[in-house]
């Protein structure tokens, strides 16, 4: 009589799909990839140090599109891109140049390690200023400077007073063109400075995920004095220039200005003879 009743029950929750057996589903199966390699972090920090150190100059082509993000207003501005190119001189001084239909110069930013110069020739305007941002500007783009482009474009070696620790980890990534998931094993190398006030607490730096197919480096967070994420860099499409390997695809994410900047890289060289002055914008009166 009771088991009856249940069955009475149950039956219309059966017809009505609202089942009470567990239902299977087929999902997606990432793959992995073909090779994964393995690496100390010593391993990885020398790696590190030693293509920082291979190079004195560099020279790139690229084609730059800028997007300019207000999360709070859910708008988004995306610029046409800019063809141009990049000079990188160590320690740290920068020349960055954009044209549209290869003869219209749409900027040129330089900097000399401590101050820099913008000129705008399409609104026959130049800003000159010191290197770190102390004011920000309500106009976006009048908070960029070279060096931003300098710590994305090369990924640092690490200073003597620099720490770290390694942690492995796996990141499943969708290929939205092959439709399918690949599930990537990474390092995640996490640099850091000791407090100078005596405190247990370290200044974060740098964080750098390696993806382990090739052991290149495919992501940069890095932090300001505050701690905070200053820039989230990302790095894909690795291919040979000039008898080295760099990433063909770099994005460079600003979250306190909003600004996003894709770089295509065309072609890079490296330790060319520049000139004197390739450092120096000048403004016409």
């Amino acid at each position: 009589m009771r088991w009856g009743a249940y069955a009475a029950m149950a039956l219309p929750l059966l017809l009505s799909g609202c089942g009470i057996m567990p239902m299977k589903r087929h999902l997606p199966v990432p793959k992995p990839p073909a090779r994964v390699l393995t690496a100390t972090p010593e391993e990885l920090v020398a790696q590190l140090d030693r293509r920082w150190n291979e190079f004195q100059n560099l020279t790139a082509t690229v084609e730059m599109r800028t997007t300019l993000l207000k999360p709070q207003e859910g708008l988004a501005t995306d610029y046409p891109s800019v063809h141009g190119w990049i000079v990188m001189q160590k320690p740290n001084r920068m020349r960055v140049v954009g044209q549209l239909l290869g003869t219209v110069k749409v900027f040129d930013m330089a900097s000399d390690g401590s101050r820099f110069t913008i000129l705008i020739p399409p609104k026959s305007r130049a800003i000159q200023g010191p290197n770190t941002l102390t004011k920000k500007s309500e106009k976006q783009m009048e908070n960029l400077r070279p060096g931003f482009f300098f710590d994305a474009m090369m990924v640092r070696g690490l200073d003597p007073e620099d720490y770290y620790a390694e942690i492995s980890d796996t990141e499943t990534i969708e290929d939205a063109e092959k439709k399918h998931l690949t599930l990537m094993p990474e390092y995640v190398l996490s640099i850091t400075k000791h407090a100078s006030n005596g405190s247990r607490r370290d200044k974060p730096v740098r964080v750098i995920t390696f993806h382990r197919d090739d052991l290149q480096p495919a992501n940069q967070d890095l932090y300001d004095a505050q701690g905070n994420l200053e820039s989230q860099v990302s790095y894909s499409a690795y291919k040979d220039f000039d008898g080295k390997q760099f990433p063909s695809k770099v994005v460079i994410k600003r979250p306190l200005e909003g600004i996003q900047l894709t770089l295509t890289v065309d072609k890079v060289n490296t330790d060319v003879k520049l000139p004197a002055d390739e450092f120096a914008v000048k403004i016409p009166s």
